[in-house]
Order: C-alpha cells, then sequence, then structure tokens
C-alpha cells in the first residue's frame, strides 16, 4: 500500500494548498495535483491587499509563498491534467495524463473559470480587443480606451490596475452600484483616469481586425449609446470581470452539484460521497475571496484527516514510508524562489539568481545528453544584447550546455533547418548541430525561465513523464506544422502554452514552436491583431487564444 496517498487535492490554488499545509503537517502523505502553475485564479490578481497580515502582495507571489510552505511540511506535487475519477470505492481512484494516482481520500479544490457574457461580438473579438486578463494583456492597450465589465472587487481591483496603461479606464457596470467594500469602490471613484457607468450594460462589440466600437445600453431607461474610436488605425480594449463558472465539470457524474455547477458541501465540507470533501470557490458559498478559500482548504484537511485515520486503522495500515524532509532539506525548500516574480536584489546583476541556479542543480543532474544553445542574432535589433547575455549566463549554469552564438547569417544552415523569420533566436540544438525543434525569441525570462527549463530538460531526457497513448498520439502527427506562441512575461497562463507546444515539438520532427515576446514583435502584433496572450499562431494562419493543455493543443493542430 505504498503507493497509496493518504489524501489526493486535486487543485493547487489557495483552498488546495492551505488542506496541502494542514494535511501534510498533520504527517500525512499528502499529493497536490494540478495541470496549471500553483495559484489558481488568484495567480492572475496583480495586487492582493486584504489577506491578513499581508499589507499589499501580487497573487502569484502569496500562493508561492503558500506553496513553498505546503512543500515545507512534505506535501508533493505533480503536475498534470486529471482526466477522470473513481469514488466508488474506498480508495479512491484518478487517472491523470501522466498514470494513476489513488488515495484514501480527495479533496476537490478545483475553483472556477472567469465567465463570459455572451454579448455580440465577445466570442469573435476575444484576444483582439476583448480579455480577461489585467495582469496579462493590460500593456496591449497603452495609450488607448478601456472597458471594464463589472460591479465587483475584481472588476474594481483590475481597473485601478489598467490606469497604469489605458488612457482612460470607463466601467460598466448593470447594477446601480458597486458589489464590492466601500473602501474600494469609494478608491475607484475618485481615480481621475476612471469613469463610471452604472445601470448599464454591454450589448455588442465589432471591427474588422481589431474592436472599432461598442454599444451599450442603460437598463433604467433603455438609452442606446455608442463608442468608437476616432480613426481607422485606433481600437480599444473591453475587459470581462463578470463572475466565475464552477470548474466542476470532472466531477459533475460522481458527487451532488447545485444548479449552477457548485459542489454541495455539509460544514464540514463534506460531499456527498464518503471521503471526498471541496474546498474553495468550487463549494457554494456566500464570499469567494482568497481568504475563504484558505479558511475552506483547513477545515477540509482537517476533517478528512479523522476519515483517513480510521480507514487505514480498518486496513491495518501503518504509515512507516512516509520520509520527513531533513533540516537541509527545509532550508532549501525555505530559501527558494518558487514563484516566477523577481526581485532587483535578487538578481545578482544578471538574468539568473544565485538562489534559481542552486534550485537547477539537481534537474541538471539528471539529464542524459547534452544540449546545445544556438543564439542567432540581429545586429539591428536592440534586444540582442539582451539576449545574448542571457544566453551567456546559461551557459554558465551546467557543463551539460554549451551555447553557441552567431549573428544573422553566420549559421545559414542552421537558419534554414529551423525556418527562421524571427530575430534574435535561442534554438534548442543536439550534439550534432541539428535543431530540436524548440526555439525562443527573446529572454525567456519571467514565468517563461519555467518553460526554457523544462525545454531543456525534456530534450536532453529523461524528460516528464507523458501518458503513453498521448505520446502516441503525438508522434502520429504526419504533416509540418509550426506553432509560434505570442507571449507576455507577466502572463501566469503562457507557460502551460509554451511548454506544451515545445514539448509536442521535441517529440515529433514535423512540428516546430516558438515561444516569442510579444513586446518585441509589434509588427506581427499588427499582422495578426493580437490583443491578448497567450495566443497560438498555427502555420502562420490559424489563431488560438488562451492557456490550453498538451491534448487542447493538438486538437487544434489536427482541426
Amino acid at each position: 500500500m505504498k503507493d497509496i496517498y493518504d489524501i489526493i487535492i486535486i487543485g493547487a490554488g489557495p483552498a488546495g494548498l492551505s488542506a496541502g499545509i494542514y494535511a501534510a503537517r498533520a504527517k500525512f502523505k499528502v499529493l497536490i495535483i494540478d495541470k496549471n502553475d500553483t495559484g489558481g485564479q488568484i495567480s492572475l490578481t496583480s495586487e492582493v491587499v486584504n489577506y491578513p497580515g499581508v499589507g499589499k502582495i501580487s497573487g502569484s507571489q502569496l500562493t508561492a509563498s503558500m506553496r513553498k510552505q505546503a512543500a515545507y511540511f512534505g506535501t508533493e506535487f505533480l503536475s498534470a491534467a486529471v482526466k477522470e475519477v473513481d469514488f466508488s470505492k474506498d480508495i479512491k481512484e484518478i487517472q491523470t495524463d501522466k498514470g494513476e494516482r489513488k488515495a484514501f481520500g480527495v479533496i476537490i479544490a478545483t475553483g472556477a473559470n472567469p465567465r463570459t457574457i455572451g454579448f455580440m461580438g465577445e466570442k469573435e473579438f476575444k484576444g483582439r480587443g476583448v480579455a480577461y486578463c489585467a495582469t496579462c494583456d493590460g500593456e496591449f492597450f497603452t495609450g488607448l480606451d478601456v472597458f471594464v465589465i463589472g460591479a465587483g472587487f475584481a472588476a474594481a481591483e483590475e481597473a485601478m490596475f489598467l490606469t497604469r496603461y489605458a488612457r482612460k479606464v470607463t466601467i460598466i457596470a448593470r447594477e446601480p452600484e458597486f458589489t464590492c467594500v466601500k473602501s474600494i469602490a469609494d478608491k475607484v471613484m475618485a481615480h481621475d483616469k476612471i469613469e463610471v457607468r452604472f445601470n448599464t450594460e454591454v450589448s455588442e462589440v465589432g471591427g474588422d481586425n481589431n474592436l472599432k466600437y461598442a454599444r451599450f445600453i442603460n437598463n433604467v431607461t433603455n438609452e442606446i449609446w455608442e463608442y468608437r474610436v476616432e480613426d481607422s488605425k485606433s481600437t480599444f480594449g473591453v475587459f470581462v470581470f463578470a463572475g466565475y463558472v464552477p470548474a466542476s465539470g470532472l466531477v459533475k457524474n460522481h458527487i451532488k452539484l447545485d444548479e449552477q455547477g457548485y459542489i454541495l458541501t455539509d460544514n464540514k465540507l463534506r460531499t456527498n460521497v464518503e471521503g471526498v470533501y471541496a474546498a474553495g470557490d468550487i463549494c457554494v458559498k456566500d464570499l469567494r475571496q482568497v481568504v475563504t478559500a484558505v479558511s475552506d482548504g483547513a477545515v477540509a484537511a482537517t476533517n478528512l484527516e479523522r476519515y483517513v485515520d480510521n480507514l487505514r486503522n480498518e486496513y491495518g495500515i501503518v504509515r512507516e514510508d512516509i520520509k520527513p524532509l531533513n533540516n537541509s532539506e527545509k532550508e532549501l525548500i525555505l530559501n527558494s524562489d518558487t514563484g516566477s516574480d523577481t526581485s532587483e536584489e535578487d538578481t545578482d546583476d544578471g538574468f539568473i539568481s544565485s538562489k534559481i541556479k542552486g534550485q537547477l542543480a539537481p534537474i541538471f543532474a539528471k539529464m542524459e545528453k547534452r544540449i546545445k544553445i544556438v543564439t542567432i542574432l540581429d545586429p539591428s535589433d536592440s534586444m540582442s544584447g539582451e539576449v545574448e547575455g542571457f544566453a551567456k549566463e546559461a551557459a554558465l549554469l551546467t557543463d551539460k550546455v554549451k551555447v553557441e552564438i552567431y549573428q544573422k547569417g553566420e549559421n545559414r544552415t542552421l537558419e534554414e533547418a529551423a525556418d527562421l523569420s524571427l530575430y534574435p533566436a535561442i534554438l534548442l540544438c543536439n550534439e550534432n548541430n541539428e535543431y530540436l525543434g524548440a526555439a525562443f525569441h527573446g529572454v525567456p525570462g519571467g514565468h517563461e525561465f519555467n518553460s526554457f527549463i523544462l525545454a531543456l530538460y525534456n530534450a536532453a531526457g529523461p524528460g516528464q513523464p507523458m501518458d503513453p497513448a498521448l505520446l502516441e498520439e503525438i508522434r502520429s502527427i504526419d504533416k509540418k506544422v509550426n506553432i509560434k506562441i505570442a507571449v507576455s512575461l507577466s502572463c501566469t497562463m503562457c507557460p502551460e502554452v509554451v511548454m506544451g507546444a515545445q514539448r509536442i515539438a521535441l517529440e515529433n520532427k514535423n512540428v516546430t514552436a516558438e515561444m516569442l515576446d510579444l513586446t518585441h514583435y509589434q509588427d506581427l502584433k499588427e499582422k495578426f491583431s493580437i490583443m491578448s496572450v497567450p495566443c497560438m499562431i498555427i502555420n502562420d494562419k490559424v489563431l488560438s487564444f488562451g492557456k490550453k493543455s498538451t491534448e487542447e493543443i493538438l486538437k487544434e493542430i489536427r482541426a
């Protein structure tokens, strides 16, 4: 029974991480499974100011700290997509794209996803003016007018954030007043770059490649008014913050949900299935905030612990296979930078901090083959200096990675093999100078540093575990496919798409996947009218917006 966990937590947002902290600290064998980066929806929030004891912090920093604490107490993490669950027996079975996992108890903490409204043009202009993440896409609307749809805390907070970029922010609220706390509402109302229109709804947006107009209606007077851009070359943005939809599709046929799809629980956060609990925004509750999610995680874990203890006793199982972390391991976790946010004092005057370098050593030690990072620079591009500096730092990380630097035109054989159209470029190659299909245009910093390291690890082997059926499907692609993934280094959703696309490329020579920092490629941004990231450009024709798993990327390729 060594392969059975005491508790598996599905979801690595604040609720799941809190549950992991409480359960692991109580000496239970705990696994948290999530296909995305740690953090859930709060990781998209630029500023958290209402978490007790913390004055001001970004959502990604807060959850990175929670993850570190959970790991400190021994919680294990698995980056995988859950495909199916079986809660019908004492031992619960969780099927993922990286194999099956079993546990005596399960906590569902899958949270909720941003809600679309359904106004005319919303779907058609998603990624080309209609957006759902201010942190990811705000910079693309610098100097432009922006409309924020919503009256809650998220709408108010993100409207404040967007004033950093936008010429003017107009909040469109169908309610007669804000639904968030008065202190936040007062702050918004007092901002000189924000206008608020209550009792108003968006009915339609439209344009050509980008948004050119939006129509609104006053739901009290029925007055209709329209906003249009001033000239043919301009555009504007519409950011939707209209609540969330519960991410309960995975369990809808296994446990009881309410009419909206939220999980029904009792006051101990038990579902109707014995041994299955729920926590966080996925539950029926009055207030969905990070503080209530953390509370839920603690309550669910504490109550589930008693159930697991009793079940283990029934099976006569004594936990002797949990190896506690030693002091040096705990010290490494406490000093680690599990988030992607870096501060100036931690950069060591370079791109990669000394702390990060220390954490990478165990990863590089596992690499089976040597990898070349071939950098092609463009003397006419100012970004080439930064890319060259990053490549030289990467060369010092491990003797398993060799770096070669060329100017544009000096290695035509490789440039032609990689079919390069964007410079500068960082190309992953094997020792024989053969291009492996993964490239980076721009410095893969911020959240994309993880993508860069995983690309090296997957290219050199053994690589991340993958479901054999999925691997077979990837290797069956028999047509040439190029995927360009436009990203922002501040986007928490982008790395999943980059990692998935590049993993496909590394497993199939017919596929290439290139990450590009959209900030530095304005021509391409304008050519495809990209106003949101992540954006996949497949074979320079098909655009696809939003975060996607490896399976979802495969579907896009085969479409």
